[in-house]
């Protein structure tokens, strides 16, 4: 790593020993060792060719959905907010995203359109990067079933067009190609559907209704449980309110965790192990996260 640190040096887009914590929707993590903002595909793939083949290599986008833990992330963290946020209409179904465009922009764009069901889309507070790599999804719908075939990138900089059949999916799970992370997507969706700026004011109304919305959170900590649901099974275990540090269940939705202005990562991940303790003892039920956790904790690397 310390070839390419001195190789790199004097490039503006490459960050030694950057805090996730403002790069990261909770607002709290340690610093990684490399972090690197591309301006485009070709200065991506020229970095991904340049790093040793052992060095340990994350993908961000907004930062939502992850949590890094307060020791930082050994490698490079590569970020794809500055790439190009592009959204083009294919034909009359067919529609295409690069990794950068937030979910929220590719739900307006599709009802201005009238393409759907895509307003879904609205719910999800990542980018498309971030919902293609965990099959994101809110208000029933899920991202990969509109995929049709997504362009990724491999660590060497090989860029690649992959069908939608090469990759296997589930509820918030994607399975396909190894060491290969997502550039774009094209997505299918149905002319005249009924997905319209109003159906979608009308789904982003009720998120603000009922999440923590302007509070430093990652969205959802834990996956539903089959026929259930996780911030029910928080709140029927009396968990809403509880705190560790500065992390709080939310009192508007228990299964968000939001950091009220000094929480630390361990904080907010003793929050998720006592929640996961408590509401299997209550409930019976073991709840699975849906948040990604990274990197060390603090001393580890010491």
């Amino acid at each position: 790593m310390s070839a390419v640190a001195e190789e790199m040096a004097d490039t503006p887009a490459l960050l030694h020993d950057e805090p996730m914590a403002g790069h990261t929707s909770w607002r709290v993590g340690g610093p990684a060792d490399l972090f690197f903002t591309p301006a485009g595909v070709e200065d991506l793939t020229t970095f991904l060719a340049t790093l040793p083949a052992d060095a340990p290599i994350c993908f961000i986008g907004l930062g939502s959905n992850l949590l890094v833990r307060d020791g930082g992330i050994r490698g490079a963290v590569i970020c794809t907010s500055a790439l190009p946020k592009d959204i083009a209409r294919l034909d009359d179904e067919r529609v295409r995203a690069t990794a950068g465009v937030s979910c929220a922009a590719l739900a307006r764009r599709c009802a201005r359109w009238k393409l759907g069901p895509a307003a879904f889309f609205g719910g999800i507070p990542g980018t498309v990067g971030g919902a293609l790599a965990m099959n994101a999804g809110a208000f029933g719908g899920e991202t990969w079933d509109k995929v049709e075939s997504v362009t990724t990138v491999d660590r060497s900089g090989a860029v690649y067009t992959r069908a939608r059949t090469e990759f296997s999916s589930g509820y918030r799970t994607v399975a396909g190609p190894a060491n290969e992370w997502f550039l774009d997507a094209t997505f299918r969706f149905e002319a005249g559907d009924g997905s319209d700026p109003a159906t979608l004011r009308a789904m982003l109304r009720r998120r603000g209704e009922t999440q923590p919305l302007g509070r430093p959170s990652a969205g959802s900590v834990f996956r539903n449980p089959p026929g259930n649901f996780a911030g029910r099974l928080i709140e029927r275990a009396g968990l809403k309110g509880a705190r560790v540090g500065g992390a709080e269940v939310s009192r508007k939705h228990a299964n968000f965790i939001i950091n009220t202005g000094s929480a630390t990562a361990a904080d907010i991940e003793r929050l998720i192990d006592r929640l996961r303790v408590e509401v299997e003892q209550r409930t019976g039920v073991a709840l699975e996260l849906e948040v990604r956790v990274l990197g060390e904790h603090a001393g580890d690397a010491d």
